[in-house]
């Protein structure tokens, strides 16, 4: 079990990004921690770290190890923990990241219930437009928005994520509300900028499912929803929003739906999990749990 042992504090090290952040996470001194890295590199055979006296940095075998020994070692917790627990109590540290907006309109008015209901648990969510990486960040889970590219991870349906245009009724006292797909492109739009690039392309469908995709352009661009959503507001443009993001303002008249008569291609709202043979009872207890909160109906499309 040293090797094993090691093997976490070599990961540890990767996290916390230096030697002493993560002896003191395992109550070690400094000087042991480094003897048992030094051991860990020469049972090996390789060198894991190149140590400068500013920064530490993976080698090539080091990423390596941390890749395939990071999946051993949460299947060993998983495990371990289910074999104490025998089935009974969720516990040990749970790490999920989610979107800014996202994890703080739904998801963390979740957390108080359910920590008073799973006790036992510790907490660590990171809020996060940027898609981590969840075996490279030591996530065990992510809640995501929008289509799923990476075949490495397994995902469960929370909820659909319908998609809209809105812009403010003060912007269109202004101008002429489009009529039709093409007309988006004569209008001030608000675009997002994301992993996949400058999304100015939209695509739009009819009541009969056909698809028109237009070009679409205009003066303000952000990576972040929120900047998006306070331009709308404020008259600037129409934007492309998750209905999640918008439907207080929807039904508050702040913002009005922009070519009702069509609809854009809806995508799913899932948890996602990295690839492992034991999902730890934590892990299964909080998606359970975020299932059973949005319900069938999720709370932005109740009594919309």
């Amino acid at each position: 079990m040293d090797r094993i042992a090691d093997l976490n504090l070599f990961l540890r090290v990767l996290d916390l990004g230096s030697i002493s952040a993560a002896a003191r996470s395992l109550d070690l001194s400094v000087a042991v921690a480094s003897q048992r890295l030094k051991r860990l590199e020469r049972d090996l055979g390789v060198r894991l770290l190149h140590r400068t006296t500013r920064q530490l940095h993976a080698t090539a075998e080091g990423v390596a190890l941390a890749e395939r020994g990071r999946a051993l070692i949460e299947e060993l917790e998983a495990l371990t923990s289910d074999l104490r627990q025998s089935g009974s109590e969720p516990s040990g540290v749970l790490r999920v990241t989610t979107s800014a907006s996202f994890g703080r309109m739904y998801i963390s008015p979740l957390l108080p219930e359910f920590q008073r209901r799973y006790p036992a648990v510790r907490l660590s969510v990171n809020l996060n437009d940027e898609r981590l990486d969840l075996i490279a960040s030591g996530m065990d889970l992510a809640i995501r928005i929008g289509p799923l590219d990476d075949s490495s991870l397994v995902a469960r349906k929370l909820a659909d994520n319908r998609r809209v245009l809105a812009c403010s009724p003060e912007y269109l006292r202004h101008r002429v509300a489009p009529r039709v797909p093409e007309d988006l492109a004569d209008h001030e739009c608000l675009l997002l900028v994301g992993a996949q690039g400058r999304m100015e392309y939209w695509r739009v469908v009819d009541a009969t499912g056909h698809a028109t995709t237009v070009r679409v352009n205009g003066r303000l661009e952000s990576n972040f929803g929120e900047v998006l959503r306070d331009a709308a507001l404020a008259g600037l443009g129409i934007a492309h929003f998750s209905a999640w993001h918008v439907y207080e303002d929807l039904r508050a008249r702040r913002l009005v739906e922009v070519l009702p008569g069509y609809r854009l291609p809806d995508t799913a709202i899932n948890a996602v999990m990295p690839q492992r043979r034991f999902v730890p009872l934590r892990v299964r207890a909080f998606v359970d749990f975020v299932a059973e909160s949005f319900g069938e109906v999720p709370p932005w499309e109740r009594g919309k």
